[in-house]
């Protein structure tokens, strides 16, 4: 298993059989760093899991290909169309000639005002909907939280392993392979802002009915726990986590820095350049 040592963005690491996470980070001041995932499952019918942010197109393509062969991928399933999940699509179907793209009709639609999605390489697969992987059986399914309307999860039955795309959103004071890593105020405290953050609807939900879908999402009965923007989750801490998903409805929404503290940043920034030093003149 992948060490805090060991642990490098943009290096695949391996959560499971078979499968592996390519993970990525922001710095995000002043709250840390936010996990920016996507994952490979290579088995018998190889899948990419999202396909990168396109800040570091480059890399990410050599990542995921020091997985997987791009001529051997078959499936490409994309959570959603934001631009840390899909930002890489147009060069990963070009790289990937037998893969079919599972998505949705919303999500080609809401990619069309800039690229053109081969329609003849798609599938669609929405909640609750299945794919024969070959040696696995692939299950979509809604989160209960999200920031697009289009968002699945991925559920691997053979693996136990499921994607939660931004539920269990979290910052981390520096990027980490396992959740494992943060303390326990570090793991409460992350959880409850990321998901405030990705999805602020949040509060205005009955508590009691978004406590019914997030037991549904938890009867999937995972054992590993990946996502774009959160360490990987195992053992207790992921009922743990359910546990403080359920919990968000009831939880003041999170307040939005304001222009007073980017004044603040720009100032404390400004303070702490040194001042420029005179060039030596000329001989």
């Amino acid at each position: 298993m992948t060490t805090i040592e060991s642990f490098d963005l943009l290096q695949p690491y391996k959560i499971a059989e078979e499968t592996f996470v390519i993970p990525w980070a922001l710095e995000a001041p002043p709250v840390g760093h936010f996990p920016m995932n996507s994952m490979v499952i290579r088995g018998a019918e190889p899948v990419l899991v999202d396909t990168g942010a396109p800040a570091v197109r480059s890399q990410w393509l050599e990542a995921a290909w020091s997985v997987v062969d791009p001529l051997d991928v078959r499936w490409i399933f994309l959570t959603h169309d934001d631009r840390d999940h899909a930002g890489n699509l147009l060069a990963v179907l070009a790289e990937c000639p037998s893969a079919t793209l599972l998505t949705t009709w919303f999500s080609i639609g809401r990619m069309a005002e800039e690229w053109e999605i081969p329609i003849n390489r798609c599938r669609f697969m929405t909640d609750g909907d299945t794919i024969d992987a070959g040696d696995r059986t692939l299950v979509a399914k809604r989160p209960p939280l999200y920031d697009n309307p289009t968002t699945r999860a991925l559920f691997d039955s053979k693996a136990n392993v499921l994607w939660a795309v931004d539920t269990f959103a979290t910052n981390v004071p520096t990027p980490v392979p396992e959740m494992a890593a943060l303390s326990p105020d570090e793991f409460r405290d992350g959880q409850l802002f990321g998901g405030r953050l990705v999805s602020p609807w949040v509060a205005l939900l009955d508590a009691q009915k978004f406590g019914k879908v997030v037991t549904g999402f938890q009867q999937l009965d995972a054992e590993v726990i990946a996502g774009c923007h959160c360490p990987v989750l195992r053992g207790a801490q992921i009922p743990e986590a359910y546990d403080l998903l359920r919990q968000l409805p009831g939880v003041p929404p999170w307040t939005e820095f304001t222009q007073t503290d980017l004044d603040q940043w720009m100032a404390a920034a400004e303070s702490s350049v040194p001042p420029e030093q005179p060039r030596p003149s000329a001989t």
